[in-house]
């Protein structure tokens, strides 16, 4: 009735041909992913260089603001932390 053997190669040839252009557009998938996750990167990799020098910056201005008003550091932490106390007893 039907020629199952001709049948059967048409089927492993599509196969074949199918597999083959997910292949090729895969490749193309990742080489665009890849090339935008490496965009990112830099990205983020710029932003955290330009948050490490505001924060070095911010450390400076908060040492010297300690050891300007020692006292009022002190009272300022024991409060805070009498806050977060308060609030963590509570949850």
């Amino acid at each position: 009735m039907f020629d199952t053997s001709a049948l059967r190669e048409e089927l492993h040839t599509l196969k074949a041909d199918v597999s083959r252009l997910f292949d090729t557009a895969g490749e193309g998938i990742r080489d665009t992913s890849r090339t935008h996750a490496e965009a990112l990167a830099d990205q983020i990799k710029a932003a955290l260089n330009e948050l490490g020098e505001t924060l070095s910056e911010q450390e400076d201005e908060v040492a010297h603001f300690v050891s300007d008003r020692p006292i009022t550091s002190l009272a300022s932490a024991f409060a805070l932390g009498v806050v977060v106390g308060f609030m963590l007893r509570r949850h």
